[in-house]
Order: C-alpha cells, then structure tokens, then sequence
C-alpha cells in the first residue's frame, strides 16, 4: 500500500487547489490575487472549521454551564494553545485574543501608556511604520505629554541603525516596530533592535502583521516583550488577532476595555479584575473567527513555515527580475531582505490607474498609501503600486501581472 500524501509533500499546485476563491473569473479573466498583505485568502479547510463552527458548536464562551457553551469554551481555548505553540510563548497567559493587530497595538498603547508613560518621555518608533502603530502613539502622547522619536531609513526603505543607539535615551520607555514593512516589504532586525532596547532596559513591541504567516516567529528567542498580528494575514477570518506580552509587562499594565470575563468579582464600592490573560479580553470574544484562526494556524504549520517561505522567496524574486526589465517601471523599496511585497510605480501613470487597469485584467494588487503615509512621504512618492505574494501564488500569476503592466503602458502611451 502506498503511503498517503503529507501536507509537505504536497505540490503547490495541490496547495492552490485548496483555496476556492482562487478558481474565479474575475471582470472575464482568471482571478490572478496578488494582495496577500492586505488579506490572505482562506483555504477550504478554514472555510469548513467555520461551518463546522456555526452548524454544530455556536455558543457563548466562558459562561454557561450547558453541554454547547463548555464545548464552544474548549474549542476557544484550544486556539489559544495552538497560538502559544505557533509563538513558542512561554504561557498560556501571555497569548491575548484582541480584534486584530490594530486592536493589540491600541491594547499595548493605552494600557503600557497609561501605566508607565508620563510627560517628558518619549516612545520611539520606526519611519517604517503604518498608521496603526503611529496613530495610538500620538494620541497617547499628547494625552500624557509624552513624545514620538523616528528612526529613519535610506532611499532603499532600510533602518538606519548607526542612529539607534542616539535615539535611546534615558527617556524612552518603549520602542516599536515592525517586523515587515508592509508598504515595501522590508524585514527589519528585530533581533538587534530588542538587543539593543534591552541594554538599556526598554521594552520593544513587534507588529508581526506581515510576518507571522510568512516566516518562523519564536518571541523567547527573539526576547521580544510584545507581538501583535491579525488572523486574515495567515489565512484566517477578519476580526480576530492576538498580543503576546510577557507576563511582567502585562500584570503591571490596567486593563484596556472594562466588561464581562475581564473581572473577578463587581460590587458598587468597585471592581477586582480577572487574571492573564482575560484581564484584557473584556466582553463576548470573536468566537467563530477565532476557531477559524485555529484552523488556518493548523493548516501553515502543516504546510510548514520554512517551505512557505521558501516558496514566497522564490516568487518574490522572479517578479522583481521581470518587473526590473520593464522600461519605465521603478521598484521602490529595494531592502537586501525582503518579504514577499513588491512595490513599484510606472513613470506617468498614478498608481490608483494602474490598478485599476490590472483589475480589469482580474490581476487584483493594492494601490495607494498602504496605510503609512510617512512612508511615502520620505521616499518622495504619492502612493504606490503593490504586488504582495503567497505560497498559493504562482507563476502564472507572475506572467499575468506583467502583462497587465503592459496594458498599462500601451494605454497611457508610456
């Protein structure tokens, strides 16, 4: 008898097989999706965890005593167990359900904020950053009179790091960052950056938005304090995300929204608040999606994170070579280590034409801002075009995008 087929022995074009979506036409032509970075598509096994969810198991968590509500408590639970193995996070206390990277960047923000932030201090950020991790800053800031320091980058979208050490001073009391550019596809090295925060004490918060479903993230061995991301990035539903924050961090830090299931006991005289991890997740949680986040949990780590990112290389690389040889198109965002983002922009055309031109064609890319407006403002540009890869992509793909480029082209005469 021959032995059955395993997830890793699996052909890409097996793998592809699983997300329906993907099979479409789109606008009369072959769905071509390449905006992973903004959401990546669930394959059917998510899909069904989902179904399987609502048609049998739908209840309320952390409350009732009846058979449906203990089973819908488990199956939650066992996500959490699935992200502290995803994380290699030391507790199960330190893995929190939030509504997504922006939700866990706002949780740290308010309640880090709150805690040790006072007037005079400063947070220190990277030029690299999306809105979600500026804007919480800001409004933290100028509640407490603290203040934003940057570090910058170069013309090729990498830190510059020679200014780090200047940029942490005696007043800097966190320090955030992505692990992956979104708007350039940048990795940046957290692990020096935690290194060098740590020296002096300085807690670091990672937005792993970009990262998690495309690369290994072990948070011990990073030393991280910190990370955030959002289940739609890894093939899961929208709605649901998680912070991971060490224990000694979190304990100290007050609660950020007040409800049911972050409270121990509720009298008129006051309140005494639950434990780690449920002190921060007030209210009725994303329950389905967070199954469905368990599911797609499952389903990378079958298909296991280092041959993802293999994959996602490899694509990465023969877009940017074809991409590179088209006369007029400029790659923007040219990091020695990349991610699978690949920005560019085409000399007379504005981004918003080019993609909609590439939609017409059923290539969908994103254009725009990417959400980091002071990213594009230092690299002199308006906005972007952006090509984002997953596993799932393929070469094909890659020969749509490029023709759909010259489409461009041709029409605006360029």
């Amino acid at each position: 008898m021959s032995a059955q087929p395993t997830a890793l022995s699996r052909s890409w074009d097996e793998v592809r097989a699983d997300f329906p979506i993907l099979a479409q036409s789109i606008n009369g032509h072959p769905l071509a999706y390449l905006d992973t970075a903004a959401s990546a598509q669930m394959p059917q096994q998510v899909i069904d965890r989902l179904v399987w969810y609502h048609s049998t198991l739908h209840s309320n968590v952390h409350r009732g005593v009846h058979t449906l509500s203990q089973r819908a408590t488990q199956a939650f639970e066992d996500v959490r167990l699935k992200v502290k193995q995803l994380l290699n996070a030391p507790s199960l206390k330190e893995c929190i359900f939030t509504g997504g990277t922006t939700d866990a960047i706002n949780l740290v923000a308010h309640s880090f904020g709150k805690t040790f932030l006072k007037e005079g201090d400063r947070v220190l950020l990277s030029a690299l950053e999306h809105h979600a991790n500026i804007v919480p800053w800001q409004r933290i800031c100028e509640e407490v009179g603290a203040s934003i320091d940057v570090i910058p980058i170069n013309d090729r979208g990498e830190l510059l790091l020679d200014e780090l050490d200047a940029l942490l001073t005696d007043r800097t009391r966190i320090v955030g960052v992505n692990h992956v550019s979104n708007a350039l596809g940048t990795v940046n090295p957290i692990e020096e950056i935690i290194a060098r925060a740590h020296a002096r004490d300085i807690p670091v918060l990672i937005d792993g938005a970009q990262a998690v479903a495309h690369m290994k993230v072990d948070v011990q061995a990073l030393d991280a304090d910190f990370y955030a991301f959002s289940s739609h990035k890894l093939c899961g539903p929208t709605g649901i995300g998680i912070l991971y924050g060490k224990e000694r961090w979190l304990e100290k830090m007050q609660p950020y929204r007040s409800g049911g299931d972050m409270i121990l006991s509720v009298s008129w005289e006051g309140t005494t608040y639950n434990g780690l991890p449920h002190k921060f997740e007030a209210g009725t949680p994303s329950i389905a999606a967070g199954v469905g986040m368990g599911a797609a949990i499952d389903y990378l780590q079958e298909l296991g994170l280092e041959r993802i990112a293999a994959r996602e290389a490899e694509l990465l690389e023969k877009a940017t070579e074809r991409l590179a040889q088209i006369p007029g198109v400029r790659l923007i965002g040219t990091s020695e280590h990349k991610a699978s983002v690949l920005s560019f922009d085409i000399e007379g055309v504005h981004p918003h034409d080019i993609g909609s031109i590439l939609d017409s064609e059923g290539v969908a890319i994103r254009a725009g801002h990417h959400c980091a407006q002071p990213v594009m403002t230092r690299l002199g540009v308006p906005a972007t075009a952006r090509a984002s890869f997953a596993f799932y992509n393929d070469d094909q793909d890659i020969d749509r995008l490029v023709a759909g480029i010259y489409s461009v082209k041709e029409i605006f005469g360029v």
